[in-house]
């Protein structure tokens, strides 16, 4: 059985739990595509006649066409910086014994650097898998370390139904459908919706739980519950974390270990959610937060991580494809384009114009599932 609590609602419901447990958030080992650009900003005012204008420059430099899939981001987090600060919200503001499952892109290196520093925490990533036209991430929580490296090849080889089986027998491992209607290939929403059910009535035997997304809008997270419903699975938290706000949903339980938890989901249906107070902010005015995050420098972090041009990769043709730095092309010399974008973010960081930000983008989403 799931339940569902808000935390402005229900003032002191974590009292009834001995364990916090963040799901599904992103450090800087992710890699996350660049490809969606064209398509985003297609249709935006300026933006979208930038971008070709970008693309047009690119084919008369190099007299080839400027892939965005070649290009990806890394959030600004490391693996330790991600775990404190996942754990501090458990701790400090629910007072929880905190469990923090990090979930990089199809990596997971970041929960073998956490254990090297004797910190208990599960191995885990999100697996992309292709379906047909569309891509669904699957959440994939505490492998076995010592057979995480061989089941992350397993996972390249995307043998979808043999491997969801083969995970399912280990007991402690939780599989989690991660933001099901969020068509990120853009395949198109009814046609995306029609894969989901077909992807759900193929795998759905060894997927444990579907996701309430921290970062995607209520209407998309009702659709998520009614499934939920109608394939008898559970729902569970995963925040999404990139930047650094730490997950908007987190679950309650008593369990000791987290297998245990993983059992509770898997075999007794339950998963209770809380709801953190940011998750009531509009969703657009979080998203533009993160995209700050990311753009924002960090003179504390070592060389080489301070500038967002040094997080963000470019895998050039010319150089056999490996990822090179996009300050390695700007060197020093941003273009106007990238200057303005990070100007007009910086007003999130004003408290003066918050106000003004978050009535821009729309009335506060109603809390209700």
């Amino acid at each position: 059985m799931s339940e569902i609590f808000f935390s402005w609602a229900q003032a002191g419901v974590a009292r009834r739990y001995r364990v916090g447990v963040s799901l599904h958030s992103h450090t800087n080992l992710s890699e996350e595509s660049l490809n969606i650009i064209p398509r985003y900003t297609a249709k935006v005012p300026y933006l979208g006649s930038e971008i070709r204008k970008l693309e047009q420059r690119y084919l008369q430099r190099t007299g080839r066409r400027l892939q965005f899939g070649d290009a990806f981001w890394t959030p600004p987090l490391s693996p330790r910086q991600a775990y404190e600060l996942e754990s501090r919200q458990l701790t400090q503001e629910l007072g929880l014994f905190p469990m923090v499952s990090l979930t990089d892109h199809d990596n997971i290196q970041a929960g073998y650097q956490l254990r090297v520093l004797n910190l208990d925490v599960p191995v885990s990533t999100e697996w992309s898998v292709p379906f047909g036209p569309t891509v669904f991430h699957v959440g994939v929580h505490n492998l076995n370390p010592s057979r995480g490296h061989a089941i992350m090849g397993m996972l390249a080889r995307n043998a979808t139904r043999d491997l969801l089986a083969f995970l399912h027998e280990d007991p402690g491992v939780l599989i989690v459908l991660n933001h099901p209607f969020w068509d990120e290939a853009g395949a198109g929403a009814t046609e995306h919706a029609n894969l989901l059910g077909a992807f759900l009535e193929r795998h759905g035997a060894w997927i444990h739980a579907l996701e309430l997304n921290g970062l995607r809008p209520w209407a998309e997270n009702r659709k998520v519950a009614w499934l939920a419903r109608h394939t008898g699975h559970p729902v569970i938290s995963g925040g999404d974390r990139h930047g650094c706000e730490p997950n908007s949903n987190v679950n309650l339980t008593n369990a000791t270990t987290f297998a245990e938890f993983a059992a509770e989901v898997r075999n007794d249906r339950e998963s209770n959610i809380l709801f953190m107070p940011q998750h009531r902010e509009p969703v657009r005015y979080r998203a533009l937060q993160t995209m700050w995050d990311v753009m924002r420098d960090y003179p504390e972090h070592p060389a080489g991580r301070r500038h967002w041009t040094d997080r963000v990769f470019f895998r050039d043709p010319a150089t056999g494809g490996h990822a090179i730095p996009l300050r390695h092309y700007f060197d020093g010399n941003e273009p106007a384009l990238v200057k303005q974008s990070s100007t007009a973010l910086r007003i999130v960081e004003s408290r003066r114009v918050r106000g003004m930000v978050r009535y821009a983008l729309g009335n506060q989403e109603q809390a209700q599932i």
